[in-house]
């Protein structure tokens, strides 16, 4: 079975992290679609979420990996879209959590509160933690507005 494809974006703050979560995605054997920032000059956030969720939302790619300074912006934005679970992660086990309970399709990391060694860590947690289901699927089915 192949691995996952993993759109990744970041904005300014992000960047540095966002380039060593490629490496080790990469260096891991998944395919990395990145959709930028691709330097360390301000930017707009919103201008790398869309096409990372829009991606998602295309079945181009299957999870999406954001970086921010709070991981807030992110996280907005990428919400705003209908198939988009956006969860923030600030430790490893509620990485876990957004993926077994909320099936979360994308992670959000807040680069000022994080070390990159943390970043990685919860980037590959999220990515190999299965979604329970279950119960859990009840209350997901419930999210999307009709």
């Amino acid at each position: 079975m192949p691995k996952p494809r993993i759109a990744v974006g970041c904005d300014h703050a992000g960047f540095e992290y966002k380039e060593q979560i490629k490496k080790m995605l990469s260096g891991s054997g998944y395919e990395v679609k990145d959709f930028g920032t691709h330097s360390l000059e301000s930017v707009d956030y919103p201008d790398f979420v869309h096409p990372v969720a829009e991606s998602i939302e295309r079945n181009e790619n299957d999870f999406g990996v954001l970086v921010c300074g709070s991981a807030n912006g992110v996280a907005i934005t990428a919400n705003k879209h209908q198939k988009i679970r956006a969860a923030i992660a600030w430790r490893n086990d509620v990485a876990a959590l957004s993926r077994s309970h909320n099936d979360a399709n994308i992670i959000c990391l807040p680069s000022r509160f994080i070390s990159e060694e943390e970043a990685t860590l919860f980037v590959n947690t999220f990515l190999t933690t299965a979604f329970e289901g279950g119960r859990h699927a009840n209350r997901v089915n419930k999210i999307q507005l009709h």
